[in-house]
């Protein structure tokens, strides 16, 4: 499949503008995520976890900076204006980040399997854009600096679910594959219905508004004439009362 979708991902890590707003856009994934890992170390009972969730922020957090500062790089030398990229404030807790991740009432087995998969989906995705940005070895060193991190976030987690979850940590997996699996077709589903209603309307618009304005206009014409001319004997009339 990476083999397959590699031309794809040349294309489009092959603009400069484009790569640098997609890196901003990794910028405020990455803080998001380090805001839910925080808010997942306040909940948990488990001392050796909260640690690990803690460290784990840091490295989202350091991510962040990363892809920031990569990203405002190339639109400097582009001459584009940067955008504010990811919030600071990313101790904060309740913002959006792991998948629209909800931290309160989650199990830690469930929550750990879940970043797992996170963390493999994600060092497969970086994985791809490096393969493919040998013109730019900045932006390559960048994601080669995630990736070792990633690896190391895939280990402690799996670690982790078969320290809490020994023998139910296959089943947890595959329920957040499922849950993940579901969460992507709602999101393509989403996604193809806006397309489809906007091609709708625009059918709607050309077929059936488009001819009724055009009649409604032929109306209003037909039931205001305009001004008519006066015949000659009101306005010999007119003068002979004035």
């Amino acid at each position: 499949m990476r083999i397959l979708l590699r031309p794809l991902h040349r294309w489009v890590w092959l603009d400069t503008a484009q790569r640098a707003r997609k890196l901003l856009r990794f910028a405020e994934t990455e803080a998001d995520g380090g805001r839910d890992l925080v808010r997942a170390a306040e909940v948990t009972p488990d001392p050796l976890l909260r640690r690990l969730f803690l460290f784990h922020a840091s490295d989202e957090q350091r991510h962040a900076e990363l892809f920031h500062r990569r990203g405002a790089a190339l639109l400097d030398a582009l001459g584009a204006p940067s955008r504010p990229g990811y919030r600071a404030d990313w101790l904060a807790p309740g913002e959006r980040g792991l998948d629209d991740l909800r931290i309160e009432g989650m199990e830690g087995g469930a929550l750990l399997a879940f970043l797992h998969l996170s963390e493999k989906s994600a060092a497969t995705d970086f994985a791809s854009y490096r393969d493919v940005l040998w013109h730019d070895p900045l932006t390559r060193a960048v994601f080669e600096e995630v990736l070792r991190d990633e690896a190391y976030h895939m280990k402690y987690t799996l670690s982790q679910l078969k320290r809490i979850s020994p023998r139910q940590h296959r089943l947890l997996l595959w329920r957040a594959r499922v849950g993940r699996l579901w969460k992507g077709n709602l999101r393509l589903a989403t996604a193809l219905a806006g397309v489809i209603s906007g091609l709708i309307l625009t059918i709607l618009y050309f077929t059936l508004l488009t001819p009724f304005a055009f009649l409604a206009k032929r109306v209003d014409r037909r039931e205001r004439p305009g001004w008519l001319p006066v015949p000659s004997e009101r306005n010999a009339s007119l003068d002979r009362q004035y």
